[in-house]
C-alpha cells in the first residue's frame, strides 16, 4: 500500500519530534512544523533521507564538527540557520 501525502507528512513530522535525543528534537521538530507542508516532492525526499541519519551524526553536521554528505549539506545548513535564529529570538 502506498503512503498518502498526508500520512507521509504526519510520519515525517513525528520522526522530526521523536528523534531519540532532545537536542535533535528541538532542531528538527520546529523546522518540520514550519516547513514540511510547503516542501517540493524532491525536498521531501531529501528530508526523508536526512531523517535516516543518526542523531549524533546530524548534530555534528549541524554544529560544523563533521562534514555532512554532499547531498544533505545545503539542506542541513538551512535547518541549522533556522535553529540558530530560533535560539536568538528565545
Amino acid at each position: 500500500m502506498t503512503e498518502t501525502a498526508e500520512a507521509r507528512l504526519k510520519r515525517m513530522r513525528m520522526r522530526s519530534w521523536r528523534r531519540g535525543t532532545k537536542e535533535m528534537d528541538l532542531v528538527l521538530g520546529p523546522w518540520a512544523d514550519e516547513h514540511l507542508a510547503g516542501l517540493s516532492p524532491d525536498r521531501l525526499d531529501l528530508f526523508d533521507r536526512l531523517l535516516e541519519e543518526n542523531d549524533q551524526d546530524l548534530m555534528a553536521f549541524i554544529l560544523g564538527q563533521a562534514e555532512p554528505p554532499a547531498e544533505l549539506a545545503a539542506f542541513l545548513a538551512e535547518i541549522a540557520e533556522f535553529a540558530r535564529a530560533r535560539l536568538q529570538k528565545g
